[in-house]
């Protein structure tokens, strides 16, 4: 039977003989060769060993008790070989019942580790960093439990700190993971909050230096964890009354729901069973912390991660509040690029925001948090930067492109120089547009081009009129479903929606119903994950397959709308048969609300949101159902090209401008003219000038976007010919080439166009 370590998790003996220990007199060596001996008696195992990160990714055993003695300091593993190597590559655990049948086993003559079975080695983290592994093994086949794999990781916390602090990883050691550090790069990632930013590097993290790690006395530990709890939530409703921070929003509700994870019971209760094992409080925050990273490693959905994310950004101000420095960050740079694996968004606001230029996170998604209180305040930001704080350090110059999604670190003068005329440019170009925000885009030639805006937080109603803008093209329903605890009613969703139509006044508004699934969860909404789920249950299929959810929502529009005018749209429709079948629910509710005397919208229109490319063989069938198609070209071409709009290494493969999407989008606007159907475009394509001037070509002349991007367009709009545009557009179409965007780019040069 394999020998079993009961009760170790929470052997706060154990953490005090390694401190003693490791501050006791004598040499190095001899330390850590007593160390590994306490921690394999403790574990009931017949091998610990201590491996330590060298210069070049190299893992060095420093001592061992079990292994053949000599193998110390003589064995050696690269990062990624061997199990050893791959719990360093990984930064995750890694428990084993037969570790030479795994495909990673390294077999090593010197170490006499053969005849071992089990095993289990966990990470060294210090700053993030794996700086060593520590393994135990069994000559017996073991299953390890839970507890224990907690338990070694917390032990091996403790020794990260005490061997950094001895300066046992020396000064090489902390920076073999540097290379070439002053060269220019570019990192790609993903836009999530569009506009150009620009200034010096300042990593997020404040480094709190732990000197403490074993309590001397649990019950001081849990009255200071408990005090500082209290100060931080104290704190945080301070920062919810900041001035730059409308009351109204779904900023301000994400700002509370934040506010309320402050009161999560779980995670409390974590935080105070880690200090009764044995640990200070701001040791049992740290390990809570690193629980979680590794928890979150192993979820796919955004909602959930993104949960993680605000309680891990709630743990550092945590850890602030028990150093005592929670005060406001001193020596900001006065043009500072912020850069951060992730951030929680009261965290984005512990920043003076007269200097944040931009934000790049390593992590991150539209959906996220932060991200929406980003959009709000206007700061530019970039994620999913691959390597991002392996690769920039304090004090390198970064240039943030938030519209094309890609962060360029220690540009040349050159490229600095370029960067900064673009964004004077650009202020002269909005002051230019803001004085024409009244005249009306229409082209040279007299085409009158619609253009509307895209919403989905009440703070982006203020932008319809400064935009001059003629309504809102999509109203995305589902954010304030996101950053909710449970699922709004029907009264809470009519007076939302009601709001809306009063901030629009007399201009349409759009709704689209929810598109949630894919890349937006529901954090109250439990089910198997897809594995591709962007394509997979989401949006109308989810309310088709949920008739009540989606009914209660159709219920609320209705509610809002009597005596106004009511559009809406069903978006991810693959089938007409999906829309008789969502317009017939739709009937049913008007039905009902006429019957309990509600009042009838003066004007009902119904559309859908063409995103997936089976619909357009269906045109006929479809046109005869709607009173309006819209296009949403961020899904129409990744499901068209199978590109994953997501995934930066995919992100310049394909083009929105190339012959097949343009001959599409000119065969799609001929048959909605023939069959009198309003189309228009949503999506990125539509709130650049370039791609925007395409579309006009195209014949589609009511096109919807980001309200920034409103000024820009109508200047292109407004500086156009469009007879010679479309001629232009009838020999690139049958173009062989990849994209034409540069064909396009030089007539719009040639002709005088605003792009």
């Amino acid at each position: 039977m394999a020998p079993q370590a009961g009760s170790w998790g929470g052997s706060r003996r154990l953490l005090r003989q390694l401190r003693d220990l490791m501050q006791s007199g004598g040499h190095w060596q001899d330390r850590l060769d007593a160390l590994v001996h306490l921690i394999a008696d403790d574990m009931v195992a017949e091998v610990c060993s201590l491996y330590v990160m060298r210069a070049g990714e190299v893992l060095e055993l420093f001592a061992t008790r079990g292994l053949r003695p000599e193998a110390v300091h003589r064995t050696r593993l690269r990062v990624g070989e061997g199990i050893v190597g791959e719990v360093a590559s990984t930064g995750r655990s890694l428990a084993l019942q037969e570790a030479q049948h795994h495909p990673n086993f390294a077999y090593r003559p010197e170490t006499g580790e053969e005849i071992y079975h089990s095993m289990l080695g966990v990470p060294l983290l210090r700053d993030r960093r794996v700086v060593g592994v520590l393994a135990v093994q069994n000559k017996t086949r073991r299953a390890y439990g839970e507890d224990e794999v907690e338990a070694l990781e917390t032990v091996a916390m403790v020794l990260a700190e005490l061997i950094g602090g001895a300066g046992l990883i020396g000064e090489e050691e902390e920076r073999h993971t540097e290379s070439l550090a002053t060269l220019p790069a570019r990192l790609a990632g993903i836009t999530l909050n569009e506009g150009i930013g620009m200034g010096v590097a300042m990593p997020h993290e404040r480094g709190i230096v732990i000197k403490q790690i074993v309590a001397e006395d649990s019950g001081v530990e849990l009255e200071r964890l408990e005090a500082s709890l209290a100060e931080m939530r104290g704190a945080l409703d301070d920062m919810m009354q900041r001035d730059e921070l409308s009351a109204d929003g779904e900023h301000h509700e994400v700002l509370e729901t934040y506010r309320m994870f402050a009161e999560d019971r779980g995670w409390i209760e974590r935080l105070r069973e880690a200090v009764r094992s044995g640990l200070t409080a701001e040791a049992a925050v740290q390990r809570v912390q690193t629980d979680m990273r590794q928890r979150m490693s192993k979820v796919r959905d955004p909602y959930i991660r993104e949960r993680y994310a605000d309680l891990e950004d709630l743990g550092n101000r945590l850890l602030h509040h028990l150093a005592g420095n929670d005060g406001p960050r001193d020596e900001l740079p006065e043009d500072l690029v912020l850069v951060a694996r992730n951030l929680g968004p009261a965290e984005l606001l512990d920043y003076d925001l007269s200097r944040l230029r931009a934000v790049v996170l390593e992590e991150g998604s539209p959906t996220a948090h932060v991200a929406i209180v980003a959009r709000a305040l206007g700061i530019p930001m970039i994620g999913r930067c691959g390597e991002l704080l392996s690769r920039v350090r304090p004090g390198d110059f970064m240039i943030v492109d938030g519209d094309n999604g890609q962060a360029l670190l220690r540009p040349r003068q050159s490229v600095r120089q370029s960067f900064a005329d673009a964004i004077e440019v650009r202020a002269r170009r909005r002051a230019a547009q803001a004085a024409t925000r009244t005249l009306p885009p229409e082209t040279l030639d007299g085409t009158r081009i619609t253009l509307l805006t895209n919403a989905g937080l009440l703070v982006d109603l203020p932008q319809l009129e400064d935009s001059g803008a003629e309504g809102i093209g999509l109203y995305r329903t589902e954010v304030p479903f996101m950053v909710q605890e449970a699922f709004p009613d029907v009264d809470t969703q009519a007076e939302l929606y009601a709001r809306v139509l009063d901030m629009a006044g007399d201009k349409p508004v759009t709704f689209r119903t929810l598109d949630i699934g894919g890349d937006k969860a529901l954090p109250y909404w439990s089910g198997t994950p897809d594995e591709n789920p962007v394509m997979g249950w989401r949006a109308i299929r989810i309310g088709l397959d949920r008739p009540a959810m989606l009914r209660q929502q159709l219920r609320a529009f209705l509610t809002a709308s009597a005596g106004r005018r009511l559009r809406l749209m069903f978006p991810m429709v693959s089938e007409v048969g999906e829309l008789v079948r969502a317009r017939a629910l739709f009937d049913r509710e008007l039905e009902r609300h006429l019957r309990q005397g509600g009042a009838e919208p003066v004007q009902i229109e119904v559309g859908v949101m063409l995103e997936v490319p089976a619909l357009v063989w269906q045109l006929p069938a479809l046109f005869d159902r709607v009173d309006f198609v819209s296009i949403g070209s961020n899904d129409l071409f990744q499901f068209l090209f199978a590109s994953d709009r997501g995934n930066p290494r995919l992100a310049r493969r394909y083009d929105v401008l190339s012959p097949p999407a343009l001959a599409l989008l000119r065969s799609l606007a001929t048959q909605a003219r023939e069959h009198g159907i309003p189309l228009s475009l949503c999506g990125e394509m539509a709130g650049h000038p370039l791609e925007a001037m395409a579309a006009v070509g195209c014949g589609i002349d009511i096109l919807s976007m980001p309200p920034g991007s409103v000024g820009p367009v109508r200047s292109m709009v407004r500086s156009l010919k469009l007879a010679p545009l479309r001629d232009f557009l009838d020999r690139l179409t049958v173009l062989p080439d990849r994209s034409v965007r540069e064909q396009l780019r030089i007539y719009a040069l040639d002709h005088g166009v605003m792009i």
